[in-house]
């Protein structure tokens, strides 16, 4: 449970004290990512059905899902994957590429990045199948929005047990990667998109299948790049893959069946 504990306190907004992790609760946190991005993405869920319950436009409501998550995050993840996409759109050794990480500002690639997952995101929130579907038909379209988008969410999170996997160092001392790089065994992640995939087609059929199947892909990907040009991950890795995940899994769930 400390390992739950910490992962909300490094994962949401929520005043979770937990005092200084050790190497053991810390890999624990990771662990527990994908049910942190569960309720995060059940609460952007519901954020979008009443949104739209209101008469405001699908696409504002998916944007002001879309910034929920992103406040209810403190952006994290965001400035992760802005911070990953500049470091991988410089030139010159890896050296170069954490450095410009690390400055405070976004660069072009970054916001690039944002803008078009930001965009895709709420674009896709705003196109799911069930979004509009008769409110006397019962509430299983309802429920079913929440939890698509609940899945959507943790699958982005299951992608940090492979970014955090055994024999991938840290690109730096210090920091997040530093403290959770190495710690998971590969089942870990395995598991979790083994298991997210039987929740996603009791949602939503073979698309909840293909849509954790494509983030684990991308995600696998992403960590298999950076590795190569950063010489290990950091923690801004884990919030591009996260996002990257979390995008390619709604865009999938948007996809009328």
């Amino acid at each position: 449970m400390r390992g739950l504990a910490l992962a909300l306190s490094w994962l949401t907004v929520l005043p979770v004290r937990t005092g200084a992790p050790d190497a053991r609760t810390a890999a624990g946190a990771i662990r527990w990512a994908p049910v942190v991005g569960g309720l995060l993405g059940a609460a952007a869920g519901g954020v979008l059905l009443g949104s739209t319950a209101l008469g405001v436009p699908p696409l504002v409501a998916g944007l002001l899902a879309v910034g929920f998550l992103g406040l209810a995050t403190r952006g994290m993840h965001l400035d992760g994957l802005a911070d990953t996409a500049d470091g991988l759109g410089c030139y010159g050794p890896p050296e170069r590429a954490l450095a410009v990480m690390r400055d405070g500002g976004a660069g072009p690639f970054g916001v690039v990045a944002l803008i078009v997952a930001l965009g895709v995101q709420a674009a896709a929130l705003a196109a799911h199948p069930w979004l509009d579907a008769d409110p006397a038909g019962g509430p299983w379209p309802a429920l079913g929005v929440v939890g698509t988008v609940a899945l959507a969410a943790a699958a982005g999170r299951a992608g940090f047990g492979w970014v955090c996997r055994r024999g991938v160092p840290a690109a730096r001392p210090g920091g997040l990667g530093a403290t959770v790089a190495g710690s998971q065994p590969v089942w870990v992640p395995g598991l979790w998109w083994l298991a997210l995939a039987g929740a996603g087609f009791a949602l939503a059929g073979v698309r909840g299948v293909v849509a954790v199947v494509l983030g684990a892909g991308l995600v696998a990907l992403l960590s298999w790049h950076t590795a190569r040009r950063f010489g290990g991950m950091t923690g801004d890795v884990l919030g591009a893959a996260t996002e990257l995940a979390t995008t390619a899994a709604l865009v999938v769930l948007a996809t009328a069946p």
